[in-house]
């Protein structure tokens, strides 16, 4: 099979489209024949070498999605033929966090195209308990957003979620609008995003989002902001956003920041005024919500205009290059593609 394969981290990576042996699956694998995969920004930093869990060679993809072709002697659910979209996270089931429930934060980390080969490759093997069957009518651009999908519903479920609220998104990309379309679902007054890329901002407005700008101030909303998500991981956008946070409020550290970088802001007035910090975790029992979302149409919002771009595997490099630069929405990785 061919695969991307990322032989040495940097700037973008050295990597090289190379053939690597058909997987087989074990007893309770399937083998997946990738028919997309979405690039996002996990997949930058493992090009950078920023995420100590990563070791190199490694073929990174993490939001697959395909068709079943073969299974492991042991596999009763899943069936030759079913097209399914890939839950990455592998969590033991064995450590301290697991045993309480909190399999996000295994202590034991393992994922797909993160610790393990992924979907950047013609075939890969996968836990069948990771596959999920998808809805026939689904689109292939919306079947590939299963996955970002599912880490954005984690991120709602870590929310106070009170109806009438006002909401504040850093990052007009794929994640970004991804949770504004969720949180206009849960009941939210206003979505408003800010973002410097303006294609994006623009993108943002015909989504349905109230407002779209490149600075905060242009809302002209002096309380702050009930609720405020970074989608973004970018330092100067989180710090900017804790101080949008109106008395009471919540903020959500929801984006990929460099985990060697650090962000300041005030303790007294996370203190003084109530705020509300939380984190947010890839995916927590929120992968089949994605799908059913996803099949229900997610509030009415055009979900296949996110992706802008599908390229094979021998266009990873410009792929990977538009990514950086931010040109376009979401990018896919279609293997099979010639």
């Amino acid at each position: 099979m061919r695969a991307l394969v990322v032989t040495a981290p940097g700037p973008r990576g050295t990597t090289a489209v190379t053939e690597l042996p058909d997987p087989r699956p074990e007893p309770d694998e399937v083998v997946v024949r990738v028919t997309s995969c979405g690039l996002c920004g996990t997949d930058m930093h493992i090009l950078g070498g920023e995420l100590p869990v990563v070791g190199y060679p490694l073929v990174p993809g993490h939001e697959l999605t395909g068709e079943i072709v073969a299974v492991g002697g042991a596999v009763r659910d899943r069936a030759v033929g079913e097209r399914v979209a890939v839950d990455p996270n592998m969590p033991c089931g064995a450590c301290h966090y697991c045993r309480i429930g909190r399999a996000n934060l295994c202590e034991d980390y393992s994922a797909i195209g993160v610790t393990r080969a992924g979907g950047f490759a013609e075939l890969v093997a996968v836990p069948a308990r990771c596959a999920y069957v998808l809805p026939a009518h689904l689109s292939e651009a919306a079947a590939g957003l299963a996955e970002p999908l599912s880490c954005a519903v984690h991120g709602l479920n870590r929310l106070p979620r009170r109806p009438g609220e006002h909401y504040l998104i850093y990052g007009a990309g794929t994640m970004g609008l991804l949770m504004a379309a969720l949180v206009r679902t849960a009941g939210a007054a206003s979505v408003s995003v800010v973002d410097l890329n303006e294609e994006r901002l623009a993108f943002a407005r015909s989504f349905g989002v109230d407002a779209a700008v490149t600075h905060a101030d242009a809302l002209d909303r002096a309380p702050g902001f009930e609720v405020v998500i970074d989608a973004t991981g970018v330092i100067a956008a989180i710090e900017d956003g804790l101080g949008r946070v109106r008395r009471g409020g919540t903020f959500l550290q929801f984006g990929v920041a460099d985990p060697a970088r650090a962000a300041s802001f005030a303790p007294y007035r996370v203190y003084s005024q109530e705020i509300d910090i939380i984190g947010s975790m890839a995916v927590h029992n929120s992968f089949q919500p994605a799908i059913d979302l996803l099949a229900a149409g997610l509030g009415g919002v055009p979900v296949d205009s996110l992706v802008s771009d599908v390229y094979g595997l021998d266009g990873f490099d410009e792929a990977v290059a538009r990514f950086q630069t931010g040109t376009g929405r979401k990018i896919h990785i279609a293997p099979q593609k010639g």
